[in-house]
């Protein structure tokens, strides 16, 4: 698996982007957003049940990662059809405010080391990536386990202070000085 540190892989996918069928579908690579932060939250598979509640919780709070300069992006190996179909029948994503990529050959997953090798689908993997392309977080929880966006925006702003920030340590919060 790709982590801290490391670049992360050049890719172009289509992305549902809307649930207007006319504009529904764009496509997205690693240079679609420059000079920005980009937050990349896989998940397993559409129509499912812990999915929908982070891709939901996640889209609530895009406004928060756009303040901080950054792109949030949810991503799967179902096609951009099928997220489509998802977002227009589940009302908690009809309005969701970010991509949603459709890695369908899992070329991504399997550049990242993120594929399941028992289901063939993306881990639950969070990924922080900043302006220059580097890894600079990496999670992944159980198939069973959703994520806390919170905990992820925290990590954001604690990387975007470029300083040293303890335990629990919040946006406002001292950094430590290691002089």
């Amino acid at each position: 698996m790709l982590g801290n540190g490391e670049k992360f892989p050049e890719f172009s996918v289509n992305a549902t982007v809307s649930t207007d069928a006319k504009n529904a579908f764009e496509e997205i690579n690693n240079k679609s957003f420059p000079g920005k932060w980009t937050i990349y939250m896989f998940y397993p598979k559409d129509f499912t049940f812990v999915c929908p509640t982070e891709i939901q919780s996640f889209g609530d709070m895009a406004d928060e990662f756009e303040d901080r300069d950054a792109q949030l992006m949810v991503a799967s190996t179902d096609s951009e059809f099928v997220h489509l179909a998802w977002r227009t029948h589940d009302e908690r994503l009809q309005n969701l405010p970010v991509p949603m990529l459709a890695d369908l050959n899992r070329k991504l997953v399997s550049e990242l080391g993120i594929q399941d090798k028992e289901e063939g689908v993306a881990q639950r993997a969070t990924y922080i990536v900043d302006p220059d392309g580097i890894i600079r977080h990496v999670s992944v929880n159980d198939m069973s386990v959703g994520r806390n966006p919170n905990e992820i925006l925290r990590v954001l702003d604690a990387l975007q202070t470029d300083e040293l920030c303890p335990c629990n340590w919040e946006k406002g919060d001292e950094t430590l000085n290691a002089a």
